[in-house]
């Protein structure tokens, strides 16, 4: 398995407040304008899963496979080309303020791993900067 972090994003928000929206991913929602359809197609989820079409990787799903109150929500791959596991983990800064990292644990054959690293960990970063610019109220 190959762990890739994202940088530790800062958010405006406590962190029960970022919990509880990243926790039921049915407040997918309220960012779904906002998903560029040519990058992401089938795009559908409920409170524990998500699924989406991705251009030249496939169809992709994922399922929280843990909550832990209120730091952490680990997810694991039920469809994926590579199977992998994602934490977002949440910590307190005060009472009002919280910071966020994203990990990606991914079980990419050694032949790939120089090709899909760069991307991967690219993308980590532009999901955690995406979830650090939403609204928590």
């Amino acid at each position: 398995m190959s762990k890739y972090e994202s940088s530790v994003k800062q958010i405006p928000y406590s962190q029960e407040a970022v919990y509880r929206h990243i926790s039921d991913l049915s407040n997918l929602e309220r960012v779904r304008d906002k998903i560029p359809a040519d990058k992401v197609g089938d795009f559908t989820f409920d409170r524990d899963s998500v699924s989406v079409n991705a251009p030249m990787v496939g169809q992709i799903a994922v399922q929280i496979v843990e909550r832990e109150e209120p730091k952490c929500v680990k997810f694991g791959s039920q469809q994926s080309p590579v199977p992998f596991n994602v934490w977002i983990q949440v910590l307190p800064v005060d009472e009002h303020a919280s910071k966020m990292k994203l990990t990606v644990d991914a079980d990419i054959p050694f032949m790939l791993k120089g090709m899909v690293s760069g991307p991967l960990q690219e993308g980590l970063e532009k999901i955690a900067e995406a979830l650090s610019k939403i609204p928590y109220e």
